[in-house]
């Protein structure tokens, strides 16, 4: 079984910082690209931010300058620094990755349960 749990969410003014990070567990052969996805209110899910397992990140452009994606692969984890935060930043943020499970020979695509950032003053 394979879990993907995010923390760091909460309540920032604009302009501030926060991090996220998410953390893989279970019975892992290997772990491909990992990303973050967010969610408004009313609106669909949208890519922010992702990184493959060698390292190469694409950002969404609303998010570019903004924000930094990184991963620690020993620790089986993907991070995202939030700075200059926007109250269009808030949203429902996900933590996805493609995972090897033991056993297998084909990746799948995991997700988190997600974490709220509301941005306000």
């Amino acid at each position: 079984q394979v879990q993907l749990r995010e923390s760091g969410g909460g309540l920032v003014q604009p302009g501030g910082s926060l991090r996220l990070s998410c953390a893989a567990s279970g019975s892992i052969l290997s772990i491909g690209a990992m990303g973050w996805y967010r969610q408004a209110p009313g609106k669909e899910r949208e890519l922010v931010a992702i990184i493959t397992s060698s390292g190469t990140t694409n950002y969404a452009d609303s998010v570019k300058g903004r924000f930094t994606i990184s991963r620690d692969n020993a620790k089986k984890m993907v991070y995202l620094q939030m700075s200059s935060l926007k109250p269009e930043d808030t949203a429902v943020y996900y933590c996805t990755a493609d995972v090897t499970p033991l056993s297998f020979s084909n990746y799948y695509n995991y997700w988190g349960q997600g974490t709220q950032v509301t941005v306000s003053s």
